[in-house]
């Protein structure tokens, strides 16, 4: 099965994981395009969505699913999102499509957190994707030193503005054993909005597409 066909099931496959009436928190991607989709198509009536970025909220509306603002929600029974990579542990590194402040939040109202992704994401230990960072401009190359000092190399990623007016540095060259101590470090650094470390919010359910079909990991 090629990537997208992986895709397309596990966003299926996540349609199990939303009760009819109830209000759903929906991630960012490629792989979360094929949840709305199939949302969209099930015809399921839901209460309405919590969307994670400008991008997922047009699609949706697009479909004729009502989307809601955060602040709207005190909570939500589920978040369906993918993952750069996941580790056994279900700790995972997000932001390669530049929406993981916004995806913190959202997971942050969500009781569970189910990870959809290809098999080529589950890792034995983050840091092979490059590390995520949505910093304030003013501090970026402070920032990017002290990645230095650990032994990382971040850039800028060109041409990228978040959906709240920041930049992403991309970090190369960590290999991250702790991620709960290590996300919970980086997110005091000043100027730091958001680190694309996911410990805090970890998955608790990862659907996984393999060829052999959907394996579900539980943590």
């Amino acid at each position: 099965m090629t990537q997208d066909e992986l895709k397309t099931l596990v966003g299926q496959a996540a349609l199990q994981y939303v009760e009819p009436g109830s209000l759903v928190g929906v991630g960012t991607g490629s792989t979360v395009d094929k949840f709305i989709d199939a949302l969209a198509a099930s015809g399921m009536q839901i209460a309405g969505a919590v969307s994670s970025s400008v991008r997922s909220t047009e699609r949706m509306k697009a479909l004729g699913i009502q989307v809601l603002d955060a602040g709207e929600v005190t909570s939500l029974p589920v978040y369906i999102d993918g993952a750069d990579e996941i580790d056994h542990g279900g700790c995972m590194i997000k932001g390669g499509g530049a929406a993981l402040t916004r995806e913190k939040i959202v997971a942050d109202l969500a009781q569970r957190f189910v990870c959809i992704a290809d098999e080529s994401k589950l890792v034995e230990v983050l840091g092979s994707f490059p590390l995520p960072v949505e910093v304030i401009p003013m501090a970026a190359a402070q920032i990017a030193r002290r990645f230095e000092s650990l032994g990382g190399q971040a850039t800028l990623r060109a041409g990228v503005v978040t959906d709240n007016g920041c930049q992403i540095l991309d970090v190369r060259g960590l290999k991250i054993s702790d991620p709960k101590a290590f996300e919970a470090d980086v997110n005091q650094w000043p100027g730091v909005v958001t680190v694309g470390v996911f410990a805090r919010n970890r998955a608790s359910v990862c659907l996984l597409g393999t060829s052999q079909g959907v394996k579900t990991l539980s943590f």
